[in-house]
């Protein structure tokens, strides 16, 4: 027998002297057929290296049990710790995934739509690339009725389900921490503006000032992509500047810790001269010195909400059409990179 021929249930059969039936039952551990019988199959289907055809049968099916994944990076702790939660559910639920990273491209992110139709992926699971404008690329997956959900970075439509955190409300606690720690100039480092979570933390920024009755500057706002690069970078920028911030709100941790480190090997003080916080409470937040300030955000769970949801609606038991939105909960995480003594921070999360 050529080795690169796939074994089918035939071979199986011709080389047991027993039926197509019998062997087809016997691998589907089927209650009429004896136990010795099943063990026989087992083992010649061993042997001869007999795989089951799933692919096919689930197309028959017109259902592949396979759902896609689509994130902006795979090495970043946000994006792991979702896709953790993501495989617990499938797995419970007996699905498969199919993940891929756009690179923060929107020429990738389509590429990769473009895979995971060609692959029949029963729904798919996302979270926009840095660039995304023009959705239509989800369109092949709108009108075939195949199931969407955003998440963390979503894109507002009465057909896909959203999964999100309140990113306003937090941007707003916590610029509204550091004006009560006694902050005047407080800087926002932000991410694409086009990206909801990046416009959401940057109005929330923005009207917590305002309510606190502190100007808003538009030399205090600047947009980057929020990488560890960016972070040094940014740091070099503030010391060079004359008025210079008297706190840093970064949306997100990798940039914040990487610039607060510039900051602090420079002869600051962290957050005598410069109070910073971050998002996202990622490791690195715990780790550089002083302990980084930052929302507490639940990867893990919106992975697990988006896939549930994802998988509700492909059983029947949950609709999208009637559900938009989820926003799951979130709290600031207060640490030392914050505190200049000054504010009561009742209610708030001490860390």
């Amino acid at each position: 027998m050529k080795e690169d021929k796939e074994i089918t249930i035939y071979d199986l059969a011709k080389h047991l002297k027993i039926s197509a039936a019998t062997v087809s039952r016997s691998l589907k551990d089927h209650p009429g057929i004896s136990k010795s019988t099943k063990k026989k199959v087992q083992e010649a289907a061993k042997e001869m290296g007999y795989r089951s055809n799933n692919f096919a049968r689930n197309l028959r099916k017109q259902k592949t049990n396979t759902i896609g994944v689509i994130v902006p990076k795979l090495n970043s702790y946000f994006v792991s710790s979702a896709i953790a939660g993501m495989e617990k559910i499938a797995n419970e639920n007996g699905y498969n995934l199919i993940i891929s990273q756009s690179l923060e491209s929107v020429k990738k992110e389509i590429a990769n739509t473009i895979t995971m139709f060609n692959s029949r992926v029963d729904g798919l699971l996302v979270s926009l690339a840095y660039d995304t404008e023009n959705m239509e690329h989800f369109d092949v997956f709108f009108d075939k009725n195949i199931p969407v959900v955003f998440f963390d970075r979503v894109y507002e439509d009465s057909r896909s389900l959203n999964v999100i955190i309140d990113n306003y409300r937090n941007a707003y606690d916590i610029t509204k921490h550091l004006v009560d720690e006694g902050c005047q100039r407080i800087m926002h480092i932000a991410g694409n503006l086009t990206r909801n979570v990046y416009a959401e933390r940057c109005r929330g920024y923005k009207d917590a000032l305002r309510d606190a009755g502190v100007e808003f500057q538009d030399e205090l706002l600047i947009v980057n992509e929020l990488s560890e690069e960016a972070g040094k970078e940014l740091g070099k920028k503030i010391l060079q500047m004359q008025n210079k911030p008297d706190a840093v709100f970064v949306a997100n941790d990798v940039c914040a810790a990487n610039c607060m480190q510039i900051i602090k090997t420079a002869g600051y003080s962290i957050p005598g001269d410069i109070a910073f916080a971050g998002f996202n409470n990622d490791p690195i937040s715990k780790i550089v010195e002083p302990h980084l300030t930052t929302v507490n955000y639940p990867c893990y769970e919106m992975g697990e909400m988006a896939m549930r949801n994802l998988i509700d609606h492909l059983t029947g038991d949950g609709s999208i059409s009637t559900t938009n939105k989820i926003i799951l909960r979130s709290e600031i995480v207060v640490r030392a990179s914050s505190l200049k003594g000054k504010g009561n921070n009742q209610g708030l999360h001490i860390a």
